[in-house]
This record gives structure tokens, C-alpha cells and sequence, in this order.
């Protein structure tokens, strides 16, 4: 009987597909550590490799205000912490002006950083994902190689 392997074959994929996957555009990096630390150390990794943090949000301090009024929606997630970066060089910036001035949405860049049972996340939405096919493609390919490395080196360095 040829429907019982089919049968398992679908199921079997059916219960791979709704395990979450890690999305591709996003890079990912976690460490125990705690938050203001990682969030000191990635700020400085990032200002060696040449980008000036320009501003730190602290995005879950902003967002306790709305507790009462989300009530159950509010962290759902119980993440104890987020902060944002934003950050930016200015060499980058003239360049993808000069290549792609479509990309310039990409200026300034900014990666989040959430906390939870004593581990720090880093996430950053890869450049690469929305620069394919542009001129500006091989630039990106270099800043978001560059920055990743700051966070690796950061993380890494506790």
C-alpha cells in the first residue's frame, strides 16, 4: 500500500514545518550576559569597526507605560529587556548614495537587543536581504559583514 508511506511523509513534513525556523534576513546572536552590559559591549565593538552608535532606545522601558492598557497582549513573550542601537558611518552612507540612493532607507542601520533568563539576543535585519541585485548588493555585503563581526566580538567577549 503506496497511501500509508504518503501518509507519513505528509505528516512527517507537516511537523517539520511548524517548528520555527531562524528567518534568513535576520542575524541572530546570543549570550549570557546581561542586557546593559551586551548593550555596552556591542555599542563599543561597533564604534571600533567605524559606526558611531548615535542613539540607544530603551524600547521596553517606553513600552511598560502600555501595560495596563494591552493587558494580556502586553509581553506576552515575558522578554525582561529591549534596547535598540541605531548607528550609521558616514563613508557607507555617501557610497550607497552614490550606487543605489534607493537603498538610503538602510541609513542609519540599528539592530535590537532583547534579554530574557539571563541571556542577551542581538538581532539585525541583514542589508543583504533587501540590497540583491543592487549595485549597492557587494557595499552591503561588506558593512553587514563588518558589523556582524563587532557583535560576534563583543558576545564573545563578555
Amino acid at each position: 500500500m503506496i497511501v500509508k508511506p504518503l501518509l507519513f511523509a505528509l505528516c512527517l513534513a507537516l511537523l517539520s514545518a511548524s517548528a520555527p525556523a531562524a528567518n534568513p534576513a535576520v542575524y541572530e546572536k546570543s549570550a549570557k550576559l546581561p542586557l546593559a552590559r551586551a548593550t555596552k559591549l556591542v555599542s563599543q565593538k561597533l564604534d571600533a569597526a567605524g559606526y558611531a552608535v548615535v542613539d540607544t532606545l530603551p524600547i521596553s522601558e517606553n513600552l511598560k507605560h502600555m501595560a495596563k492598557v494591552w493587558g494580556p497582549d502586553y509581553n506576552r513573550n515575558k522578554l525582561e529587556g529591549i534596547t535598540a542601537l541605531v548607528f550609521c558611518n558616514g563613508g557607507y552612507v555617501n557610497q550607497v548614495s552614490n550606487l543605489d540612493p534607493s537603498l538610503l532607507g538602510l541609513c542609519p542601520l540599528h539592530l535590537t537587543l532583547t534579554h530574557k533568563a539571563g541571556v542577551t539576543t542581538v538581532l539585525f535585519n541583514r542589508p543583504t536581504a533587501i540590497a540583491a541585485g543592487s549595485p549597492a548588493e557587494k557595499l552591503l555585503r561588506q558593512v553587514e559583514g563588518e558589523v556582524t563581526q563587532a557583535i560576534e566580538a563583543a558576545l564573545n567577549a563578555k
